[in-house]
């Protein structure tokens, strides 16, 4: 019993307490490299003898204070390998007996305790230099020691890089003291001498000038080169599988890194092209954040083009690549999550199970929150009702929130979608500079447009604004600078105010936000307070082009002057009818100036909640109307941390039964759309089911301020076959929404994840042409096959230019695509750049959720839209209508929508006419088409280009009257019928097959007509134009407007209150979740 407790408590103390069991094997690592030391000082003590004896081999001469220091090592050693054997012995004797080490170490140290008791063995030979092998191995053990004892988890690859090192340095070792005691009674080398032949032998080069000459040291040299090719191969081996997992799993971000540099990490669960690519060229180009580093936190293997990528020097210098989960904390260690600047989660889209791959973030969230409290979250979500769980992240993007929203605003507001996109991705301007095209020129230049803050009094656009309203300072700095003043913050405020209008005042403290190329302090601008002001300098343009000053200043001469209205105003636009002037014939129009402080005595105090487009109706009409719509909050809120939205209710619910327009019920027999008898056109949204984000695209089309006569009936096609289609009235829609459904974005093959959506997209395009279709995508890159004609030149001409922009290293190549640019397609993905660069400008999520109207602050403006008539162009520039706006309503102009005619190559489907009137109406059409498109530089002569079945049809037709004239009357009506047939284009088939179908369901086809094609024409955008752009027929101008219950005398605050009585004190404090 005593035994057993003295050998527990030996086995304690040298091998289960970790720091005394690393203190006996440093002791033994030291005593065998204190062997290895005596022995070389042995041989560099001994005289070389003469002769060429075999005694020479197992004979040295050895000191005797020599011998008496190795005799004490090998006593220590072999002491301490019995005693560590016996402690760690299990039963098998021999498998303690016949382990190398055991062996070697009795090789090394009984010789020399044989010599204590027999002296004439003194000076007999030990291979005391084979005592490295012993030295590697404990070094090896040491080294597991010391991580358990410092509690730290070891690197595989540092232990095998320190194995192969240690292996390489014992071979040499021993090669070199072997070759050298073998030679002894051959050359007699030195062990510098037996390096140099060590070295150049395992290097392979063999210069020749050293050789062994006896067969004892050819024999070893043999068995060395044997053990080599064995050993180091396998050691290689091992380390080089050790290198390709560290560079699957990316390894560690070192914490002298992190400490001494920034970094962000980026949290993804699966790793794709675009994605990177995407994150990557926002994030870097800030100028601030050249600096930083991406390190990237992914759990899957890294893709084969990501690799590559990352390979790129500009890339591979930045960008680290860890595979890992963001749910261990190892891995968040690796990452240095608690040093980072910040972190973004990014969900998976392409996932089948949408809500399983928001749990998976909201899991990443909370992990990274939990070991990285201080950490600032950037956090991506798909589903609006699992924003919730997130709330607590510094800044959230909910996908369908956004998606919807702006899908609802392409209705409304044409292209809001392409607006948001250009205003929130980084862009210099620079693309489409080099087209000869003037519209890619002009709409590249507005693209590079952004949204920048500044401090009014730090500001040389604003500083000299204090004091003013709002709409004065955005008049004035567009006037002066070119920049377009959109909203802004009090500094003891966090809400941000869009447009709050003329009567907010301006503070030195307030945060100005602007659009503009550029931000203020990389602009060339000078401080105008430094400079001389006069009358004169004041009526020239102070910016980059120096306008004429007659496109920017109003007639001052006119008599008559108008004080600014800030009376009420119609929420359908405002007015641009020209002042009624006496001398009208002799000066142009004039516009009011806008005066720097709104004059509160003409305010007339009036129900702005009220409908403007009311008095129009008739009183029978307008009391019915007023019976079935209220004003007020929806009672109900489809997920929590929706944002209360005040619009159009009814004051009943209806009927669930009621809400199936293909079926009748008990209240009401209608089956299709056309029995409803809508007023206003339908806008049908086509998706895969009717989830919550719905309620984001209803809400912005029943907001407050839109009048009850324009708000369109919205139908919701869970299934869209041809039938269906025509029951829910697509001959009559203005818009349709295709939503991007979730069972199709996931496939093999990535981007073909949009295959589906693209062919009904396009099938409906060629069905019904002139309906206006809004489309979602998966990938950007797939927006080139909408509305695909095989036989466009012009769509070939604009793939080419995508190519050459993406060349020079454009973020936005697929710009020029013409249903990008029309706001008729968009991705979903384009938006993640609005996350990326949150982290620059925080208050972007925020601006564009007001714009699109998924967050309502009381005094804050709204994103809305005025098209310019024919009684609209007397206004001629967009200065002169910025300052209309500015003096008449308060709202602020931010860009321009502009459709231009386009005379395009005549594809084989688009042949409506007949071959005999061909020819006939062919000049006519053309010079028809000519005045119709004098603008348009680039078109093709359609005369150039005919088509071969035109000519086939006109050969045929001389065939036919080369014929017999006598041939009865079954063959006239066969050539007749075979005529029409060839006769008939493709548009022609179409139509008829729509008609067909639609008389077999029953329904009327006088709605449906010979459509018009949307590819004569082009849109697109141009975002904070310069002030002498000029005004076009047509074109729509994007308005932010101000909040109309702002204008609610403060006298009556029953009044305000009042509005929401419909909805109930319950109903609002639910909708405040």
């Amino acid at each position: 019993m005593n035994e057993n407790t003295f050998k527990e408590r030996l086995k304690l103390f040298f091998i289960k307490n970790q720091r005394s069991s690393l203190r006996i094997r440093l002791f033994n690592f030291s005593l065998k490299l204190l062997s290895c030391l005596l022995y070389i000082i042995r041989v560099l003590l001994e005289n070389p003898s003469q002769g060429n004896e075999w005694s020479h081999i197992f004979w040295v001469n050895r000191s005797l204070p020599l011998w008496g220091l190795q005799v004490s090592v090998a006593l220590i050693s072999l002491f301490e390998t019995i005693l560590l054997g016996y402690l760690s012995y299990k039963g098998n004797i021999w498998e303690q007996i016949l382990r190398i080490p055991f062996i070697l170490e009795i090789i090394n140290a009984v010789p020399f305790i044989i010599s204590i008791f027999w002296p004439s063995l003194r000076n007999l030979f030990v291979p005391v230099f084979l005592n490295c092998w012993l030295a590697k191995h404990a070094l090896e053990n040491m080294i597991n020691d010391l991580h358990r004892a410092i509690q730290r988890t070891q690197s595989a690859m540092f232990n095998q890089v320190l194995i192969l090192i240690s292996t390489l340095l014992c071979l040499i070792f021993t090669c070199i003291c072997g070759i050298q005691h073998l030679e002894r009674i051959g050359k007699k080398l030195n062990l510098f001498d037996s390096l140099y032949f060590c070295i150049v032998t395992f290097s392979t080069v063999g210069f020749g000038d050293v050789t062994p000459e006896t067969w004892s040291s050819k024999l070893f040299v043999v068995a060395m080169i044997c053990v080599a090719l064995v050993v180091l191969p396998i050691q290689f081996e091992q380390l080089a599988y050790l290198w390709m997992e560290r560079q699957k799993s990316g390894g560690n971000y070192s914490r002298h890194r992190a400490q001494t540099e920034k970094h962000v990490v980026l949290c993804v669960s699966s790793l794709k092209i675009d994605l990177l690519m995407d994150f990557l060229n926002e994030f870097y180009a800030h100028p601030r954040l050249q600096d930083y580093y991406v390190v990237i936190l992914c759990p899957t293997e890294m893709d084969v083009q990501v690799r590559r990528v990352l390979q790129i020097p500009m890339w591979s210098q930045r960008v680290i690549y860890l595979q890992g989960s963001a749910l261990k904390d190892q891995d968040l260690l690796r990452a240095k999550m608690d040093d980072a600047e910040a972190c973004f989660i990014l969900s998976s889209r392409c996932e089948v199970d949408r809500t399983s791959s928001d749990h998976q973030t909201i899991l990443r969230a909370w992990a990274v929150k939990d070991f990285a409290p201080n950490c600032p979250l950037y956090v991506q979500i798909l589903k609006p009702e699992n924003k919730f769980h997130i709330k607590f992240a510094d800044h959230v993007v909910c996908e369908e929130e956004f998606k919807y929203a702006m899908l609802a605003l392409n209705c409304i507001c044409p292209a809001t979608s392409t607006l948001i996109t250009l205003l929130v991705h980084t862009s210099r301007g620079q693309e489409g500079q080099q087209s000869p095209e003037q519209w890619q020129k002009m709409y590249g230049r507005c693209s590079g447009n952004e949204v920048y803050h500044i401090v009014l009094e730090e500001s040389t656009f604003f500083a000299e604004y204090e004091g003013k309203s709002f709409t004065y300072a955005s008049f004035h700095a567009h006037k002066k600078f070119g920049v377009c003043l959109i909203g802004v913050r009090r500094e003891d405020n966090k809400n941000i105010l869009l447009n709050p209008g003329p009567r907010y005042i301006m503070n030195s403290t307030d945060i100005c936000f602007y659009i503009n190329i550029t931000k203020e302090e990389n602009s060339a601008f000078k401080n105008q307070d430094q400079q001389k002001k006069s009358n004169v300098s004041r009526s020239f343009y102070h910016g980059p082009s120096r306008l004429p000053v007659h496109s920017i200043i109003a007639s001052m001469g006119t008599v008559a002057i108008d004080l600014q209205d800030t009376s009420c105003r119609s929420a359908s636009g405002p007015t641009l009818s020209l002042p009624t002037e006496g001398s009208k014939e002799i000066r142009r129009p004039s516009i009011a100036p806008v005066l720097e402080v709104a004059d509160t005595s003409s305010i007339q105090t009036c129900d702005l909640l009220s409908d403007q487009s009311e008095d129009e109706t008739t009183p029978d009409e307008e009391i019915s109307s007023n019976l079935e719509y209220a004003k007020g909050y929806p009672p109900y809120s489809p997920y929590i941390g929706s944002s209360p939205t005040f619009c159009h209710l009814l004051h009943e619910k209806v009927p669930f039964c009621c809400l199936r327009l293909d079926k009748s019920c008990q209240h009401n027999y209608y089956e299709d759309a056309k029995a409803y008898g809508f007023k206003n056109k339908l806008i049908i949204v086509a998706a895969e089911t009717a989830g919550n984000g719905l309620y984001n695209f209803i809400v912005p089309l029943r907001a407050y301020y839109r009048p009850k006569k324009e708000l369109n009936p919205i139908v919701l096609l869970l299934d869209n076959p041809l039938d269906d289609l025509l029951r829910c009235g697509v001959t009559f829609a203005a818009n349709m929404v295709v939503v991007d459904k979730e069972s199709t974005m996931s496939a093999e093959e990535d981007y073909m994840a949009d295959a589906k959506t693209i062919v009904n997209v396009q099938t409906l395009f060629r069905l019904f042409s002139s309906l206006s279709i809004i489309t979602e995508l998966t990938h950007p890159a797939n927006m080139r096959f909408m509305q695909f004609r095989a036989k466009d030149c012009y769509s070939l001409a604009l793939s080419k230019l995508e190519k050459k922009e993406r060349e020079r290293g454009s973020n936005l190549a697929f710009m020029f695509r013409l249903p990008f640019a029309a706001g008729r397609v968009f991705s979903i993905s384009m938006l993640d750049t609005l996350l990326y660069q949150s982290f620059v400008k925080d208050y972007m999520i925020s601006i564009t959720r007001l714009l699109l109207g998924l967050d309502t602050t009381p005094g804050s403006g709204f994103l809305c839209s005025m098209k310019i008539t024919e009684d609209d162009l007397w206004i001629r520039t967009y200065a002169r209508l910025y300052q209309k706006l500015c003096s008449s309503t308060g709202d602020v102009p931010i860009g321009i929508y502009r459709t231009e005619s386009q005379k395009l190559t005549t594809s084989e489907s688009q042949i409506s006419i007949s071959v005999e009137e061909w020819e006939d109406t062919k000049d006519s059409k053309e010079q028809g088409h000519h005045r119709s498109n004098h603008r348009n530089s680039t078109s093709s002569d359609q005369s150039d280009h005919p088509l071969l079945r035109r000519k086939s049809m006109q050969w045929a037709r001389r065939l036919s009257r080369k014929g017999p004239k006598h041939s009865g009357k079954t063959a006239e009506k066969i050539t007749q019928q075979r005529l029409n047939l060839y006769r008939r284009s493709e548009r022609q088939e179409l139509a008829e097959l729509v008609k067909n179908r639609m008389k077999h369901l029953g329904l009327s086809t006088v709605g449906y007509d010979e459509m018009n094609d949307h590819q004569s024409t082009l849109s697109y955008i141009l975002i904070n134009p310069s002030p002498d752009t000029r005004i076009e027929l047509n074109d729509v101008v994007y308005l932010i407007r101000p909040d109309p219950l702002a204008y609610l005398p403060n006298s009556d605050p029953s009044r305000r209150n009042s509005i929401c009585n419909v909805t109930g004190q319950d109903a609002r404090e639910e909708t405040q979740l």
